[in-house]
């Protein structure tokens, strides 16, 4: 099958386009044949080395954390899904890929008014967003949050679950993501080249974290004591957190299929959609990771595997 490699640490340039085995599904298994897998900062990180004392890797290395396809084959005791179920699910490494196996225990239907390019652009910011907004604050209707970032891929779908579980919402992005974020929903949207979110936003119960560095200094003081902010790019400070009389949390989102459901229900109810800002082909893998490092995209790359 083929498959993008990571040849080694470093650019873009480390990623190459080889031949390599399919996988088979073991008990408990399935195979999926990819229709389409997204670029996540995260992939990057991987790429770069800046994560490998924390979580080494071998090489040659296959990237990728989310995926969408069809089931093309199952393993002994797969009881749920079956051939030709269309599913969707996040993971660690082999999504720039035609296929791949996984658990089937960690796989979800895809929701039933999305295409697999759609549901693709789902994955990983639903589970995101559970782990923030469900597991890691216990977000309860009425509550204030702030999101930063909240015009990004993960922050689309913070401002829109945020919303669905009741909470006022105020976000922070560009320009032309003020109009996207709030066209989503959000009560509030703050151009952060041109206001001072510190100037404009007081005592929210939840701050969340997309951006890092100063944004994240600057976001304990307009939390409310007993508040909390969590981080979802860098590790919070104890320190600033004691000073505020708030909590403070780094959460790295792991896959569950639980997370996964609970979005996949809230898309259907139309209470949360995708975004897309560009189509790739698998090919084009390198090109992709260079226009998510340069930033500025509201919503997901795809890369569309043939």
């Amino acid at each position: 099958m083929k498959a993008i490699q990571m040849t080694g640490y470093g650019d873009s340039s480390v990623l190459k386009i080889e031949n390599i085995a399919q996988p088979v599904p073991a008990t408990g298994q399935v195979l999926i044949k990819i229709a389409a897998t997204t670029i996540n900062p995260f992939d990057m990180k991987i790429r770069s080395g800046a994560m490998k004392q924390f979580i080494p890797i071998p090489i040659p290395f296959v990237p990728g954390t989310d995926f969408s396809g069809t089931v093309e084959e199952t393993g002994e005791n797969v009881t749920r899904l079956k051939k030709g179920d269309k599913v969707f699910a996040t993971t660690f490494g082999g999504t720039y890929a035609e296929y791949i196996v996984m658990d089937e225990k960690k796989v979800s239907l895809i929701p039933n008014n999305v295409s697999l390019n759609e549901a693709a652009a789902l994955a990983v910011p639903l589970n995101t967003a559970y782990s923030v907004l469900i597991e890691g604050a216990n977000l309860q209707a009425g509550q204030k949050v702030l999101i930063h970032g909240a015009a990004g891929a993960v922050g689309i779908a913070l401002v829109q679950m945020a919303k669905a579980l009741g909470a006022y919402v105020i976000g922070t992005a560009s320009a032309k993501g003020k109009d996207l974020i709030k066209s989503l929903g959000a009560d509030e949207a703050i151009d952060y080249k041109t206001q001072d979110f510190g100037q404009l936003v007081h005592d929210v119960d939840l701050v969340i974290d997309g951006v890092g560095g100063e944004t994240q200094q600057k976001s304990y003081a307009v939390v409310k004591k007993g508040g909390k902010l969590i981080s979802i790019v860098m590790p919070t400070s104890n320190e600033e957190a004691e000073k505020y009389g708030i909590s403070a949390e780094f959460i790295n989102s792991a896959p569950k299929l639980e997370k996964l459901a609970f979005g996949k229900k809230l898309v259907e109810e139309n209470k949360i959609t995708p975004h897309i800002a560009k189509v790739l082909n698998l090919e084009a893998a390198a090109e992709a990771q260079d226009l998510v490092t340069a930033g500025g995209l509201n919503g997901k790359v795809i890369l569309q595997i043939a």
